[in-house]
């Protein structure tokens, strides 16, 4: 009798035991499933922000003097990108539940940071003005703040504007090559302004001490345009140069 109950007993126990581990693997199963379903939305951002990069890479390539066709056509047809871009982010915010953000965050956040340098990119070209978060938040249609669900993490979007001075370093050389001197000048004065603003940061995230490190370069490199085009006697007056920020 003592040894049936025994059983009866080490049955019951194991029987718990495998009901406790069954509802392990349910939920490993329910998020392995849901990472798979970020995973899929996330590739369609990656895509989108290559179609935005390779219509913005044709400013590289116009007559500088045509700057109308740079905003108009490039811009807007980037923009237009964009309208698909907050339906993904739309179907990731449902898919991710509220109090748990940061715990799929890693999924999206680079191409988060590329597509915040992109929305940057468009609004210098339009405006010449450094984006705000607010802005960037409404191009991608998500929550500025973190109080209100799924946001845009203040340091993917630093990341975006460090991914800019690199952008328009790249577009400061090239504007010389196509003989248009006036835009180094402006894009050296807003990336300076933009590295003094980055002093005032305490960066703590490894990354993106890093990537401000390599701003210090890219802010060199423009210095070293600038002072070609002096010593070359190609530098324009101050009053041709419109305001940067």
């Amino acid at each position: 009798l003592n040894i049936n109950i025994l059983i009866l007993i080490t049955t019951k126990a194991m029987a718990e035991v495998a009901k406790i581990f069954n509802s392990f693997q349910d939920y490993l199963n329910y998020e392995q499933e849901l990472r798979e379903e970020i995973r899929v939305i996330v590739r369609k951002l990656e895509k989108c922000s290559r179609d935005i990069l390779m219509v913005l890479q044709n400013i590289h390539n116009e007559n500088p003097m045509e700057e109308d066709i740079i905003v108009s056509q490039y811009c807007a047809k980037a923009r237009e990108h964009f309208e698909t871009v907050r339906q993904y982010y739309s179907e990731l915010e449902k898919l991710v539940p509220n109090d748990q953000y940061y715990r799929f965050h890693d999924q999206w956040r680079y191409v988060t940071q590329r597509l915040c340098f992109l929305v940057s990119l468009i609004i210098y070209l339009e405006v010449k003005t450094l984006v705000t978060k607010e802005t960037v938040a409404e191009f991608l249609g998500i929550k500025s703040n973190r109080e209100e669900g799924f946001h845009l993490d203040i340091e993917e979007f630093l990341m975006g504007l460090l991914e800019l001075s690199a952008e328009l370093t790249r577009f400061a050389v090239n504007s010389v090559t196509c003989g248009d001197y006036n835009r180094p000048i402006e894009i050296a004065r807003f990336v300076n302004e933009l590295n003094a603003g980055f002093r005032l940061l305490n960066l703590k995230n490894d990354n993106l001490r890093k990537r401000f490190d390599a701003l210090k370069y890219d802010v060199k490199k423009i210095e070293e345009v600038v002072y070609d085009l002096s010593i070359r006697g190609l530098k324009p007056t101050s009053q041709q140069i419109a305001p940067a920020l």
